[in-house]
C-alpha cells in the first residue's frame, strides 16, 4: 500500500472535530426556527387592534424587562447548580459509603419529584417572597440531573485508566483533574444542559412569588383574558428555551476533548 493510500486512510477513519461538526450539521435550523416563530407573532400582533391594557404589556421596555428578570433567574440558578452539583457528584463517587450516596441521591431525587409550582410556594411560606426563594427553588428543582450525571460519568471511566495514570506517578487529585474529569466532561454538559431547559421553563412560575420574569406575561393574559398577551409571553419562553438549548449544544460540542 502506498503512502497516499495510507494517509488517505487514516484521514477517512479520524472523526470530524467539533468545531468542523458545528459548521457541517445542520445547527442553523433552531436559531431559523425561532427568528421564524417571532417573526410571525410580531406580524400577528401588529395586525390587531390592542386595547390599552394590551398595549402596557406588549410593549418593547416591558417585554425587555421580563425577559433579562428570566435570563437572569435563569443564568444565575444554572450556575449555583454547576458550582454546587459537580462538586457533590465527584465527592460522591469518592465514597465508599452506600448510605451517604443514597440519602444525597435521594434528597436531590426530592427536590426533583416534587412538583415545581410545590417547591417555590413551599419555599415562599416557611421563608419569604422574591427572587432569592425562586433562586432557591429553581437550584433545588436543577440540581439532580446535573449531580447524577457527574456520578455517571466519573463512575464509567475503566479502573485500568485510573490505574495507568496511577502507575505513571499521578497522585489522586491530578488522576481526578487530568484524567477523570476531561473524560466525564461529555456527560456533564449533557447534565447541565438539561438542568438549563429544566430552569428556562421553572422560572415561569417565579411571577407567584413576586419575582418576575416572563410569567408575568403568562400569569396577566390568563387573569385578563387578554390572549395576544398570553400567547406572546408563552411564544418568548418556548424561543428562550430553544435558543438556550441551542447554544448548550454547540458548547457541549466545542468542550468535548477530542477523541470522545
Amino acid at each position: 500500500m502506498t503512502l497516499d493510500a495510507t494517509r488517505q486512510m487514516l484521514a477517512i477513519r479520524q472523526p470530524p472535530s467539533p468545531r468542523h461538526a458545528f459548521f457541517t450539521r445542520t445547527r442553523f435550523v433552531t436559531p431559523l426556527v425561532v427568528v421564524l416563530v417571532l417573526g410571525l407573532t410580531l406580524l400577528w400582533l401588529s395586525s390587531l387592534n390592542l386595547d390599552s391594557i394590551e398595549q402596557r404589556t406588549l410593549n418593547l421596555d416591558y417585554i425587555v424587562a421580563r425577559t433579562r428578570e428570566h435570563l437572569g433567574l435563569t443564568v444565575v440558578a444554572s450556575a449555583l447548580v454547576a458550582v454546587l452539583a459537580i462538586p457533590t457528584g465527584v465527592a460522591l463517587s469518592r465514597t465508599k459509603s452506600r448510605v451517604v450516596r443514597a440519602i444525597v441521591l435521594g434528597l436531590a431525587n426530592i427536590g426533583q419529584a416534587t412538583p415545581a409550582v410545590g417547591v417555590i410556594i413551599l419555599l415562599a411560606i416557611v421563608w419569604k417572597t422574591g427572587y432569592t426563594t425562586a433562586l432557591v427553588a429553581l437550584v433545588v428543582y436543577s440540581f439532580l440531573p446535573v449531580l447524577r450525571n457527574t456520578l455517571v460519568g466519573l463512575q464509567q471511566i475503566d479502573e485500568s485508566v485510573r490505574e495507568s495514570a496511577k502507575g505513571m506517578g499521578m497522585t489522586r487529585n491530578q488522576v481526578l483533574l487530568r484524567i477523570e474529569l476531561p473524560l466525564a466532561v461529555p456527560v456533564i454538559l449533557a447534565g447541565l444542559r438539561t438542568s438549563l431547559v429544566f430552569a428556562v421553563g421553572v422560572a415561569t412560575i417565579a411571577t407567584f412569588i413576586n419575582a418576575g420574569g416572563l410569567g408575568d406575561m403568562i400569569v396577566n393574559g390568563l387573569k385578563l383574558q387578554r390572549y395576544p398577551v398570553l400567547i406572546t409571553g408563552a411564544v418568548l419562553v418556548a424561543s428562550i428555551a430553544l435558543l438556550i438549548d441551542w447554544i448548550a449544544g454547540i458548547a457541549e460540542d466545542l468542550l468535548r476533548p477530542r477523541g470522545i
